[in-house]
Order: structure tokens, then C-alpha cells, then sequence
């Protein structure tokens, strides 16, 4: 030997403190696609410390998980908690499916960044999205702000943010039916740019919904190219799911080879008689700009109906200008009937290029008491039961219930929902409503449903793709750090569930009700269903953006 000197030491061996949480006698489902493997998990300071066989090692808490998987805790790409988180701390309807991380901002509209007048305006067009609650603090403006505000309190689960375009045109453009001009495009690529230095993860779209929907081609082109350099992603709603869907997606799909920006086809689906059975086209679409090169991305929910606010089926023109100016046309005779030659003739845009079939339109969800027998009802029952057109329940209810109705749409078809959670590039997003009488159950059940239904009962995907779909995937879409997967140095969002019994149980009469088969789920190492029962823990945190492009926290 050169230049070293041995030494014996006669200094005991130091004891490994004790682990927060040993996970014992389990299978672990990593997220990869990899096959399961029986291994024990430790839990330390909100990381998994240790795989393997640990039985021998000292934890404070020690967890007998036999007969059970570990998997990573679910993500969820397409979530309306944006109030909710706040409103509802417990959030029992993610938490209790296993949800850990939600991407907030969707479908272009939400609550920042915004002004005094813009945040008014928002308030009460997605009301039926989120509620509109009077005595929640509201104060930020910026996505700073808002993204501060999640943390101050703490939140059930990790939440992601998109800036949401038809917000930001609003602040910057305001609520006409124009083009934006060369300074307001400008503008609003600075407030975009500012957003995303903030932490946003990339921009949503909600191109059926004023305002972002008056944006042409060119606009959003321009924003893109804000959110590639920032290293986000672009999650639209696209300009139809029904007459015109593939143009519709083809239109994102050439902004993403204009733009180098990742876009993300939020849930992509193909609905109405017209598109029954075409999925494949859409997913040959996808499939060639994957084969090109470009970086897209898709989710879904395992259900038919679609769920959305009623004043969303109106034709795009009767909304410009905002809620009070549509209000009043809804009040003018010639406007009022020009609305109804669109909704029962020409076909809308709000409703995906076609004519409104009355009996695909069942509410969910009122804001006046006086409304509230209609629930569960479609338009056509109701049509019938007053004796008078569907078209004119349809117009008097958003009059009555001030825009803030809420729908289910039974437009879906089993075969192309099977199709699209089978492809390459799938995700899982709820899109789930928590707030109105009788949501979709969607926003209760996505996650199990996914296990049971389509993975247990019919075999469409094996529990390692299942679980790679609702993990894994989302985390390299979002590029989360050390999250979406079970590895040593991963922070311990986790799910324990039974594979032979988890199953949602939320129905459309009686939506609200918790899976079975989850007794376990950590978010950051801390239970927030421990033994079956939500433990109120506030764990989840804003995850942001980083200047590498990264979303961490």
C-alpha cells in the first residue's frame, strides 16, 4: 500500500434509526410496467428509504399490507379541485380512490391570473365547475399567488397548474367574439411567460368555451411558443369532440409540430351517433406525430356520459361579451330565436357542431332551490312534462339558474372508450365536478373503476399497465421529480390496495360514495387513508415548475 495507513475501528457500529413506516408481506406494483415482486416498503421523512425484504428493520409504525399491492399514488391529469382543495379540505372523492397529485387549471378557465373584474367574470361562468362559495378568500391574482394560497393551509393532495387560456384572454382581450390584436398578443404572452415563472407546468384550452374559443390558430400558436420555451406542456380542449373532431385534433396536433410544444389531448374521446366506432382515426393521428417525433399525450375516463355546464351547448356568438350580455339575449325575442334555429337546426358549436338532442341531457346539478326537482331529469322529460319544446326548458333553465347549471351528456360509446385507454400514449384524468347536486361519478370513481372494471373484470389492461397508465406515464408528462413511481428516493405518495377487491362503488344516482379495497394511501409519507378512514391530514403541497423545466415540491 502507498500513502495510506490501515486503521481497526473500535467504534460500535452505528443503529439505523427507526423508519416512520414499515409496509410488510406486500407486492410491489412500481409504475414502470414491470412485473409486481414481493417486497416490503420503509417510509422516512416523506421518501421511501428502503425495498426488500425488511422485517428485521426497526420502524415506529409497521403495516401488515399482506394480500395487498403497493403501487405509486395516482395522478390525476385533468381535475376541477381548483376551489374544491380549498373549500373542502378533506377531499374524501380523490383522497379515498387514491389520488395523490391533481393538474388544476383545466379547460382554459380558472382563478388565475387574473384582475378584479376578470376574477368576477370567472367566478360566476364556472360556478357550476367549482362552486362559487362567498366566503372563501380569494385574494390572489397571480398564479404565484394562487399556488401560495394552496400551501399556506395545506392541501390533501399534491396539486399541478395550468395557466388557463380562455382566463387569460379575458384579462387581456376581455369576453368579445374578436381576433386579439398584435399588443394584446403580445400581452398575453408576457402574462403566459410570468405565469410559468411562477410554476405553472403549461397552459390549458377550453376551445368550446367563450373566450378561449374566439382564439384562432395563429394566437394560440403564439402562447405555445411561450410555454415550450418554459418547458411546459399544452393540455387542450379541443374545438370539438363531435362534427369535426379529427380536424379538431388535427389542429393541435399541427400546432405542436409548429410550435415544438408538447400537447397534451385532454379527455380525448370520440362521442355522438356520428363517431361511433372511429376512435382508430384519432389514434392513427396520434400514432403518426408520435412515429414523427413530436411529444403528444392523451387521457381519458373509463365512463359514456360527458359532464359540463348547460350554458355550454349555447352557440358561441350568444356568449360574447360575458354573462350579463348573454343574459340579455336570452331575454330578446329575435336573439332567443336565433339561438334556437342554432341549437335545433344549424347545430353549435357549444355543442361540437350539432344539433342538441334533448333526451342526451340530463342535469346534475342547480344553484336555486327552487330547481332542484329537475335534477336527474333530461330536457326531453321535462320538455314533456311542461307540455313544451326542449328548447325552451332549455333556455328558461339557464335564465332561472343564472348560467350555473350543470349537465351530464350521454354522447359516449364503449368501443371507443375501450380503444383509447388501450394506446401507447394513454393517461388517466377524472375531469371530475365535485361540487352540485348529483355529479358525474366519475369525479368518485375513475381510479377504481380503471382496476376493476377494465383491468380485473375485462382484462383490457393488466394490473402493471393499469397502474403504469394512472403513474408513471402522468409523472414523465408533467415532469414531476420522484413522484409516479415505488423506487428508494421516490417521495411516498402511495396506494395499498386489495387487486381482488377494489372497485368503485359511486353510481349516477348516488354518486357520491368511496371505493372499496384502498385501505391505505400516503401523500408525501403522511396517511391520509389509514385502515379505510381519512385521517384529515393536510400533506399534499403546490408542485411548481422549476427553471429547468421540472415540476417539483
Amino acid at each position: 500500500m502507498t500513502g495510506t495507513t490501515d486503521t481497526i475501528s473500535t467504534r460500535a457500529p452505528a443503529i439505523a434509526r427507526p423508519v416512520d413506516v414499515l409496509l410488510l408481506g406486500g407486492e410491489v406494483v412500481d409504475g414502470t410496467g414491470a412485473p409486481r415482486r414481493r417486497a416490503d416498503v420503509a417510509i422516512a421523512d416523506g421518501r421511501i428509504v428502503a425495498i426488500g425484504d425488511l422485517a428485521d428493520r426497526a420502524a415506529e409504525r409497521r403495516i401488515d399490507v399482506s394480500g395487498h399491492v403497493v403501487t405509486p399514488g395516482f395522478i390525476d391529469m385533468h381535475a376541477h379541485s381548483d376551489l374544491p382543495l380549498l373549500t373542502d379540505p378533506d377531499h374524501l372523492a380523490k383522497v379515498a380512490q387514491g389520488v395523490t397529485t391533481e393538474v388544476l387549471g383545466q379547460d382554459g378557465l380558472s382563478y388565475a391570473p387574473v384582475d378584479d373584474a376578470t376574477l368576477a367574470q370567472v367566478r360566476r361562468q364556472i360556478a357550476g365547475w367549482n362552486g362559487n362559495p362567498a366566503d372563501l378568500d380569494l385574494s390572489w391574482r397571480t398564479v404565484g399567488g394562487y399556488l401560495d394560497r394552496l400551501d399556506r393551509d395545506g392541501i390533501a393532495v399534491n396539486a399541478v397548474y395550468l395557466v388557463p387560456q380562455g382566463t387569460l384572454r379575458l384579462l387581456v382581450v376581455g369576453a368579445d367574439d374578436r381576433p386579439a390584436t398584435p399588443a394584446e398578443i403580445e400581452e398575453m404572452c408576457a402574462v403566459l411567460a410570468r405565469s410559468m415563472r411562477e410554476g405553472a407546468a403549461g397552459m390549458s384550452s377550453g376551445l368550446t368555451y367563450p373566450p378561449g374559443m374566439y382564439a384562432d390558430t395563429a394566437e394560440l400558436a403564439a402562447l405555445l411558443r411561450v410555454v415550450a420555451e418554459h418547458g411546459g406542456y399544452y393540455s387542450p380542449h379541443t374545438r370539438s369532440y363531435g362534427r369535426g373532431a379529427l380536424d379538431a385534433y388535427a389542429e393541435m396536433i399541427d400546432l405542436a409540430r409548429a410550435t415544438g410544444c408538447p400537447v397534451h389531448l385532454t379527455h380525448a374521446t370520440m362521442n355522438f351517433e356520428e363517431n361511433v366506432g372511429r376512435a382508430g382515426e384519432l389514434l392513427a393521428l396520434v400514432d403518426a406525430a408520435l412515429d414523427e417525433g413530436l411529444d403528444i399525450t392523451l387521457d381519458s375516463y373509463p365512463y359514456l356520459p360527458g359532464s359540463t355546464t348547460l350554458a355550454a351547448l349555447l352557440p358561441s356568438w350568444s356568449a360574447s361579451g360575458g354573462p350579463e350580455e348573454l343574459l340579455a339575449r336570452l331575454a330578446d325575442p329575435e336573439a332567443r330565436e336565433r339561438i334556437r334555429h342554432d341549437v335545433e337546426v344549424a347545430g353549435t358549436d357549444g355543442c361540437h357542431g350539432l344539433t342538441v338532442d334533448w333526451a342526451t341531457i340530463q342535469v346534475s346539478g342547480v344553484t336555486d332551490p327552487g330547481l332542484t326537482d329537475t335534477v336527474g331529469r333530461t330536457i326531453a322529460e321535462l320538455a314533456r312534462e311542461q307540455g313544451g319544446s326542449g328548447t325552451d326548458v332549455f333556455l328558461d333553465l339557464l335564465v332561472r339558474d343564472q348560467l350555473a347549471t350543470t349537465i351530464l351528456q350521454h354522447v359516449g360509446h364503449e368501443e371507443n372508450v375501450r380503444l383509447v385507454m388501450r394506446h401507447r400514449a394513454h393517461l388517466a384524468g377524472s375531469d371530475g365536478i365535485l361540487v352540485g347536486d348529483r355529479p358525474h361519478p366519475r369525479a368518485w370513481g375513475t381510479f377504481p373503476r380503471y382496476l376493476a372494471r377494465y383491468s380485473r373484470e375485462l382484462g383490457l389492461l393488466g394490473l402493471e399497465e393499469c397502474v403504469e397508465h394512472l403513474t408513471s406515464r402522468a409523472a414523465r408528462r408533467l415532469r414531476l421529480v420522484d413522484r409516479g413511481v415505488v423506487r428508494v428516493g421516490a417521495i411516498a405518495d402511495l396506494v395499498v390496495l386489495d387487486p381482488d377487491r377494489v372497485r368503485d362503488t359511486a353510481t349516477f344516482e348516488q354518486p357520491r360514495s368511496v371505493p372499496e379495497g384502498i385501505p391505505y394511501v400516503f401523500v408525501g409519507g403522511v396517511a391520509a387513508i389509514d385502515d379505510g378512514r381519512r385521517t384529515g391530514s393536510r400533506s399534499g403541497r403546490a408542485l411548481r415548475r422549476d427553471a429547468t423545466g421540472d415540476v417539483v415540491g
